[in-house]
């Protein structure tokens, strides 16, 4: 099975670390993508802590997929969900993960699934965001915070995804409120140790960039940037 199965393009965005901006991105392609006709859905299977995340995403979907479809599995602990599902008694498998996420796939073009936190977050036993990226074989975003230490997790993420992938992997580097000395040479650096790998630069949009009217304004004004970002 690869990333097209079922018709059906699976995008998964994932990040340098936690708090670098995956929703935000996965928010803003997921309006992008709809709002240019095309039948979009996102997920988000893994969920720990609050669900603002999945509520903002829900919203920009219409209710299309339900709670459960959309974020199979939720934990109200803000910990790594391997942590939280051991603390719960439970046992999530990643066949069963890899079968919720197929299932969204049947019915859209193109599914976004957000990951949680980097690639080695552990979400059962056994197995991490890799493992799973892995298994669909899909295309990757790698959302990554313009701020000193990037440079150094970003090529450490994106050289593992070279190892574990071969669909198309593109990386956005999300601008931060605060720019430190290093933001100003990041995407210039970035872009040169990362080529071929394309390089998409994303300005700070803003304390109030996670509300559903504010995705739908930014998506129409970032139109450009957002069709590199989609391939």
């Amino acid at each position: 099975m690869n990333a097209r199965t079922n018709s059906c393009r699976i995008i998964f965005v994932t990040g340098t670390d936690t708090g670098v901006g995956k929703t935000l991105l996965t928010a803003l392609l997921l309006e992008h993508l709809r709002a240019a006709g095309i039948p979009a859905l996102a997920m988000k299977p893994f969920c720990s802590g609050g669900t603002a995340d999945v509520q903002l995403l829900q919203s920009l979907q219409e209710g299309e997929l339900s709670p459960r479809e959309m974020n199979p599995f939720y934990f109200s602990k803000p910990v790594a969900p391997l942590v939280a599902a051991r603390a719960g008694h439970r046992v999530i498998r990643l066949p069963e993960v890899v079968r919720a996420i197929r299932a969204v796939s049947k019915r859209c073009r193109c599914l976004l699934v957000e990951g949680s936190g980097g690639l080695l977050v552990p979400l059962g036993q056994g197995y991490t965001v890799a493992d799973l990226i892995a298994k669909l074989k899909c295309e990757v975003l790698v959302a990554s915070r313009n701020r000193l230490g990037t440079i150094n997790h970003t090529l450490l993420t994106v050289r593992m995804l070279q190892q574990i992938v071969n669909q198309p992997i593109r990386v956005v580097l999300m601008g931060c409120a605060r720019r430190d000395f290093s933001s100003r040479s990041n995407a210039g650096t970035l872009g040169e140790l990362l080529s071929p790998v394309p390089l998409i630069e994303v300005p700070f949009l803003g304390e109030n960039a996670m509300r559903r009217n504010a995705i739908k304004k930014i998506a129409k004004k970032m139109k450009k940037v957002l069709a590199r970002i989609g391939g």
